[in-house]
């Protein structure tokens, strides 16, 4: 690829490395990476364009990983130089990266000032009965700020949404990972699936993760099927209602939890939006249907916590919680992560656990545990390379002054 190519610098030690072109020019430039057709064909017809342009450069941009106008060979020079001058495709600059020895792949990027702002990317393989998947669980917001009592992203806090081009271009430097050395002409998309699961609330950052969805579904652009873009919430219900309305994709529900009590401790957004109005907006949102749809069921998220929502009790109270609610139901062993109160449930309880919920007629499965290697957890390695932030430094402290009462009491 061309040395004009707009990607910024890798270091793998985790230090920012300095780049040759100067910050202001491209400040001032459009960054089109995170530009919709419609956006786009806005943008050209802005510029005294045809719009018919937005399908060309989108297919340059997400579909040949081209970043340098000059390559865009079906434009004509003139307009490759109009678009050199006020445009850019930039991606979100790549600070760590590990690929890990079962095939995981993990980014951290950087998304604007200070050591805090720092979103995860991961892309996990594997093999189906459809044949070789590659999943990318991508982040929607630096930080997060529901503050789930396991959840390593969210002791860090939150900062800020992030953008469209923040937000797909995690999607375009996955599949640019595989191809970097491949001539353009033969370049295939590799990511299959993606789960906007990563950093963050997806439905509190409603519209621009509305819009890189539409990205990812747009046949100019990585024309994913529906049925593999999913949106993972702790619970907005509102925002299910309205995303229902918006677009057709695949849903899923961090659960963590089969009644309020337990769930008010764990997804402390219950309080707001209890077990009962959730379960009846992921009833509305299977209800909204159509031929060919996504939404034929919902799928639970639920991370054991050993002896915290891992007993035969809750196991029962979830199948009562889902029994009307068309569901698939994954069982994730919790990512222990520094200071984290609470332990991964042992095999034989998992195992049980998953037991009850097929022996009733669910489809429950275990999701195994990869890049262990590379701290894979979603917020992990974000909590090593930066972890500065007034609510890390506060939730470490709660958790000592647990300990120093736990020891006292023994």
């Amino acid at each position: 690829m061309s040395s004009a190519v707009v990607v910024s610098s890798e270091n793998l030690d985790g230090q920012q490395q300095s780049s040759s072109t100067p910050a202001s020019p491209a400040a001032e430039k459009v960054n089109l990476l995170g530009m919709s057709r419609a956006q786009l064909e806005k943008f050209f017809e802005d510029i005294g364009e045809k719009k018919f342009r937005a399908g060309q450069v989108m297919k340059w941009i997400h579909q040949y990983f081209v970043t340098d106008f000059a390559e865009m060979t079906n434009i004509s020079g003139k307009l490759r130089a109009k678009l050199e001058q006020i445009c850019e495709i930039k991606a979100p600059e790549v600070v760590h990266r590990h690929y890990s020895k079962d095939g995981t792949r993990k980014w951290v990027f950087r998304v604007g000032e200070g050591s805090g702002s720092l979103v995860e990317t991961v892309l996990i393989p594997a093999e189906d009965k459809t044949g070789s998947r590659k999943t990318l669980c991508i982040s929607s917001q630096v930080g997060c700020a529901l503050d789930c009592s396991f959840c390593s992203t969210g002791k860090q806090g939150f900062q800020r949404d992030l953008t469209p081009d923040e937000i797909i271009g995690q999607l375009w430097m996955a599949n640019y990972s595989y191809m970097e050395e491949v001539p353009v002409a033969e370049r295939e998309r590799s990511v299959t699936n993606v789960v906007m699961m990563g950093m963050g609330e997806p439905l509190l950052n409603y519209d621009a993760v509305l819009s890189s969805m539409h990205i990812m579904l747009d046949d100019f652009a990585y024309g994913m099927s529906k049925r593999r873009v999913t949106l993972s919430t702790s619970g907005v219900v509102p925002k299910i209602d309205q995303l229902a309305q918006d677009i057709d994709v695949a849903l899923a529900i961090s659960l963590h939890a089969p009644n309020d009590e337990l769930r008010n401790e764990l997804v402390p957004i219950n309080k707001k939006y209890p077990l009962a109005q959730l379960i009846a907006a992921c009833q509305r949102y299977i209800a909204k249907d159509g031929n060919e749809s996504a939404r034929k069921h919902v799928t639970i998220e639920y991370v054991m916590l050993e002896g915290v929502n891992d007993q035969p009790e809750h196991a029962q109270q979830l199948l009562k919680l889902l029994k009307n609610l068309p569901s698939k139901i994954n069982l994730i062993p919790f990512n222990p992560f520094p200071h984290a109160p609470y332990g991964r449930s042992s095999r034989n309880r998992i195992i049980s656990f998953q037991k009850t919920l097929s022996d009733a007629g669910f489809v429950c499965t275990i999701r195994q545990t990869r890049g262990d290697d590379i701290d894979a957890a979603c917020g992990q390695l974000v909590g090593q390379v930066a972890d500065r932030t007034r609510r890390a430094e506060q939730w470490q402290k709660k958790v000592a002054q647990r300990q120093e009462i736990l020891r006292t009491q023994g």
